[in-house]
């Protein structure tokens, strides 16, 4: 769905401050998140071993979803900034360093194009994770993938295809995927898939495509369809059938975003 929509406007007035920060509408909630967490380690608020507020105090000041602090913090981990401590919460480890990789943006293509060079690296780079994830996936990571295919399923049986369910599950697709990366037991994957992640929904101009030619409707029900296959092969431990349901998401996306581009052309 991050494949076919990009759709996560904030949802925090910009009255609202935290730090002298006023949440910026172009940036994703968990983008914001991270620079706010960023910006207080770098200045000594959190020093490095002690733990991060917990995951329901971060909740109650940054008024956002369960999904978007974990995020947040699946970022700093994968920057290196935190550790976390299973049932303990995470703890800082070093400050940021430069990211070593990173897509430039380029002004002389359309929001379309941009998205279908990112298609293409994701499909080369999640065929292959996917395939891993299911040989190597544990109860947890399978049950952060059925708390996101819930939320896409409590969406298509109310029949609710407005915009603020098109957030939720923007955020449950990335939180989808994350957890196959993250099954793959290689932090390698994990690190690239939140890079790109955060790069797409950070452009607010990405989060405009939607649905690819289709209603909300078709794109939910084909969506939804599309993840479940996904999640069965990976928790019956079929990596060949794993990596089809995979390309066949993957590489649909990258073709109806293709035939958009078309018209234009």
């Amino acid at each position: 769905m991050a494949s076919d929509i990009i759709a996560c406007e904030d949802t925090v007035s910009e009255e609202n401050s935290i730090d002298n920060h006023s949440l910026r509408r172009r940036e994703s909630l968990s983008g914001e998140v991270k620079r706010i967490l960023s910006d207080r380690i770098a200045a000594g608020r959190y020093p490095i071993g002690s733990r991060l507020p917990s995951e329901s105090e971060m909740i109650a000041e940054f008024n956002v979803s369960r999904t978007v602090i974990r995020e947040a913090i699946a970022n700093l981990k994968a920057s290196g900034m935190v550790k976390t401590v299973q049932g303990s919460g995470a703890f800082i480890t070093r400050p940021e360093r430069p990211a070593a990789f990173e897509i430039e943006e380029t002004v002389n293509l359309s929001a379309a194009q941009e998205l279908v060079g990112i298609m293409e690296l994701r499909i080369g780079l999640e065929v292959e994770s996917v395939a891993l994830a299911a040989r190597r996936r544990n109860a947890e990571q399978l049950a952060l993938m059925r708390e996101a295919l819930h939320v896409f399923e409590v969406c298509l049986e109310a029949g609710d295809f407005s915009v603020a369910a098109g957030e939720r599950c923007a955020e449950a697709d990335i939180a989808f995927h994350r957890a196959v990366s993250e099954a793959t037991g290689n932090l390698h994957f994990l690190r690239l898939y939140n890079y790109l992640s955060e790069y797409m929904l950070s452009r607010s101009h990405m989060r405009a495509i939607k649905f690819g030619g289709g209603s909300a409707e078709e794109y939910m029900r084909r969506t939804v369809g599309e993840h479940v296959k996904i999640f069965a092969a990976i928790e019956a431990g079929d990596s060949d059938s794993a990596r089809a349901a995979l390309y066949l998401h993957l590489a649909g996306s990258r073709d109806r975003l293709i035939k958009l581009i078309k018209p234009q052309s």
